[in-house]
């Protein structure tokens, strides 16, 4: 696969998943998880309050993150926060609250689909502080040492160039700033036969690498203290009921019950990390 042709199949899949939201196209479309379904409780599944839930508009909450990055982050009233894929807001929104009036939270992402959702969504919310701009998280459309805090949750492994992402989240935090990020990693090395499929990759899971190579790019772009907080495998029950891994398993020719399936399913993880530059 190359990085241009995965990075506009991501940018589509996750465009149709923004345009198609409250309408009965979500059932056949990918995510982690299923949003109509599934959403509010995977998100509690992975580390969110109910208050959390509760205090973001309701179009925000796709149900395709992994973790909770916000809840590592300590950010602090007045503080400027990166959200690296941004999609709906959701992150966002619940990280505006802590930044409050004089704090601001700047969403990036690639999909304008994406960031018209969650610009309506921030009119609705009337979020004063939070703006989302088109921007690829491999190449950042923001000055040097501007953020206090950058955020990802479940989006830096679909880039196939992590450590563009990481020297980029570098790049724009000042001296002392520090990442928080929830993403999917492998225990094990994934067959070839879904390491090679696109839509394994759009999946979350093709584009997961193995644990301590994920660490190193984080560490090779300067970051230090780099800490795995947290690392939980993703309900199985909710993985099964994904469409898109269903899509997958048809691709592949296996059934989702089968111990191939189970094998392949124990061998991604999801992690929270944090790390200080």
């Amino acid at each position: 696969m190359d990085t241009i042709s995965v990075k506009q199949s991501v940018v589509d899949s996750y465009g149709k998943l923004a345009k198609s939201k409250n309408s009965k196209l979500l059932s056949k479309l990918f995510a982690c998880c299923d949003p109509t379904a599934h959403a509010s409780e995977i998100a509690t599944n992975i580390g969110y309050s109910k208050e959390e839930l509760e205090q973001v508009p309701d179009d925000s909450n796709l149900g395709v993150g992994c973790g909770n990055p916000s809840a590592l982050a300590n950010i602090q009233l007045g503080e400027t926060v990166v959200d690296l894929g941004s999609g709906a807001g959701f992150d966002a929104f619940i990280v505006s609250k802590n930044v409050g009036t004089e704090g601001k939270v700047i969403g990036i992402d690639l999909s304008d689909d994406m960031l018209k959702l969650a610009r309506k969504n921030a009119a609705k919310g009337k979020y004063q502080n939070v703006n989302f701009i088109k921007g690829d998280i491999e190449a950042l459309p923001l000055d040097d040492e501007v953020s206090d805090h950058v955020i990802s949750n479940c989006v830096i492994n679909l880039s196939l160039n992590k450590d563009k992402v990481y020297q980029e989240a570098y790049r724009v935090l000042k001296p002392g700033g520090k990442i928080s990020v929830s993403d999917i990693v492998l225990e094990k090395e994934l067959p070839n036969f879904v390491k090679d499929s696109l839509a394994a990759h759009v999946a979350c899971v093709s584009g997961a690498e193995k644990l301590e190579d994920y660490l190193q790019y984080v560490k090779d772009a300067g970051f230090k203290d780099v800490k795995v907080v947290s690392k939980t495998k993703f309900p199985l029950e909710l993985m099964l009921t994904d469409p898109q891994v269903m899509k997958v398993a048809q691709e592949m020719n296996f059934n989702l019950d089968s111990e191939e399936a189970k094998d392949i399913a124990s061998r991604v993880t999801s992690i929270s990390l944090s790390a200080i530059k």
